[in-house]
C-alpha cells in the first residue's frame, strides 16, 4: 500500500494543450489509492472536458465559483476546497496562471482555492519556448519557488508550435515521481529504520501441542503499518498471526519460538534507529520437545517441565547504542502501572507502553487499544481508540524521546 493512500490530492488544470497529461497524472494518484479532486480554470476546457475527471476521479469536477443548475445555483466553495486537500498540484501551470499565483488575481476558483491553501503547492509549467524563458515567467516562477512551493521543471522536447526546446509538461510518470519522493522526505520517519516484533510465540510440547497465549499480532502490524505510511522503513518479526502487511514496503520475518525471534531480533537491532516490542513472548518453553505426540494415558497427569526463555528486550538494551531506542509493551492484570514502571527500570528501557486486560476493549484480539505510554519522567495515558490510531499515537510519543 503506498504511503499516499487515503490522502486527498486537489489537481488543479489550467489551459493549455498538454492538459490532457493531466489526466494520466489524475490515473496515477487514483493507482496510489489517493482521492483526487479536479478543479480546471474555463480555459481548460478548450482542451478536456469535466466529464472525463469526474469519471475517472470518481469525484465532481469543478470549474466555476456558481454551478448553474435547473433549479438553483450551487456555491463551490474554495475555502472547502482547500482545507480538505492534504496536498495540491497544478498540471499544467500555464503563463497566465502563474501570474495570478503570484499576484492574487484570485479571478477563477483554481487560484482563490491556491489562495486559501495553507501549505505548499507543487506546479508543472507547460508554454512555448520563448514564452518560457520570458522575464516575467522566469521571475515569476522564482517567486513561488522563494515562497516554498515545490517546481516540477518542463522537459525539453517537440513543443506546440513546432519549435523544439524547454518548455513541454513533464511527463506524468516522472510528476508522480517528484511528487512522491517528495513527500515521503517530509514524512517524520523519513530514512528511519525500524525494528517492530509483533504477535505470540509457540513454545512447542510435541509436533502437534505448543504452549502459548491469545495474542492476535493486531497491534504490532498497525504500529508497522503506520510507520511504514509515515516513512520509515520497518522490520517486522512476528509470530504466528493472520494478519498481513500486503501492499505496504515491510520487510516482515515470520518466526514460531522464543528463540527464533531472539535470533533475528539479534541479527536485525545493530541496523535500526528504534526497536518496538510489542510481541507477546512466551517466558516458558518446555525443557524438552517430544518428537512424537503425547497419547494420552487417562490414569496419570502430564508433568511439563518449564526453563526459562532468553530475555530478548533486555539482551537487545545491553547491545544498544546511545542513538537507539527501545521500547517495551507490558501487558498488565494487576498494579499495571507499578510493574510497568518497573519493567521500564530493571529492563533499561527508553519507554514502556502499559495496556491492562481489565480496560474493555483493549488487549489481545481486540480492533481497539488503551494505552499508557511512559518514560523515566513521564506518562501518558490514551484513551480507548482503535489500534491505528493508538499506534500514530505511539509513534508521535516515540518521535518526542
Amino acid at each position: 500500500m503506498s504511503f499516499l493512500n487515503g490522502k486527498n490530492v486537489l489537481l488543479g488544470v489550467s489551459g493549455s494543450i498538454a492538459a490532457y497529461k493531466s489526466i494520466l497524472l489524475l490515473r496515477l494518484l487514483k493507482k496510489e489509492e489517493c482521492n483526487v479532486k479536479v478543479i480546471l480554470t474555463k480555459s481548460a476546457l478548450d482542451f478536456v472536458t469535466p466529464l472525463t475527471f469526474s469519471t475517472l476521479s470518481e469525484n465532481q469536477t469543478y470549474v466555476n465559483f456558481v454551478e448553474e443548475n435547473e433549479d438553483e445555483k450551487t456555491w463551490n466553495n474554495h475555502v472547502e476546497l482547500a482545507e480538505w486537500a492534504n496536498y495540491f498540484i497544478i498540471s499544467p501551470a500555464t503563463s497566465s496562471t502563474l501570474s495570478k499565483l503570484v499576484t492574487g488575481n484570485a479571478d477563477n476558483l483554481l487560484v482563490a482555492t491556491y489562495m486559501s491553501y495553507k501549505s505548499k503547492v507543487f506546479f508543472a509549467p507547460a508554454m512555448d519556448l520563448e514564452m518560457y524563458k520570458d522575464d516575467s515567467n522566469q521571475k515569476n516562477i522564482e517567486i513561488l519557488k522563494d515562497r516554498g512551493h515545490y517546481f516540477i521543471e518542463p522537459a525539453s522536447g517537440y513543443l506546440a508550435s513546432g519549435m523544439h526546446g524547454k518548455g513541454r509538461l513533464e511527463e506524468p510518470e516522472l510528476i508522480i515521481e517528484f511528487f512522491k519522493n517528495t513527500v515521503k522526505k517530509e514524512l517524520v520517519f523519513f530514512e528511519k529504520k525500524i525494528l517492530i516484533t509483533a504477535g505470540p510465540t509457540y513454545e512447542m510440547i510435541d509436533p502437534v501441542r505448543f504452549i502459548g497465549n491469545f495474542s492476535s499480532g493486531k497491534m504490532g502490524f498497525s504500529l508497522a503499518k503506520k510507520a511504514s505510511e509515515l516513512g520509515a522503513k520497518v522490520f517486522l518479526i512476528s509470530g504466528p498471526s493472520n494478519e498481513s502487511v500486503k501492499g505496504f514496503d515491510i520487510e516482515i520475518k515470520k518466526i514460531v519460538s522464543a528463540d527464533e525471534m531472539f535470533d533475528e531480533c539479534v541479527d536485525i537491532f545493530p541496523n535500526v534507529d528504534i526497536c518496538i516490542m510489542s510481541a507477546a513472548v512466551s517466558d516458558y518453553k518446555p525443557e524438552n520437545i517430544n518428537k512424537e505426540k503425547i497419547k494420552k494415558d487417562n490414569h496419570s497427569n502430564l508433568n511439563l517441565n518449564l526453563a526459562p526463555n532468553k530475555d530478548i528486550i533486555s539482551h537487545l538494551a545491553k547491545m544498544k547504542n546511545k542513538n537507539q531506542k527501545i521500547i517495551g509493551f507490558a501487558l498488565e492484570t494487576n498494579n499495571e502501572f507499578e510493574n510497568a514502571k518497573s519493567k521500564l527500570v530493571r529492563k533499561k528501557l527508553d519507554a514502556v507502553v502499559m495496556n491492562s486486560l481489565n480496560h474493555n476493549g483493549a488487549g489481545f484480539d481486540f480492533d481497539t487499544n488503551q494505552v499508557t505510554f511512559i518514560t523515566k519522567t513521564k506518562s501518558t495515558e490514551f484513551s480507548l481508540k482503535s489500534k491505528d490510531e493508538i499506534s500514530e499515537e505511539i509513534l508521535n510519543e516515540i518521535l518526542n524521546l
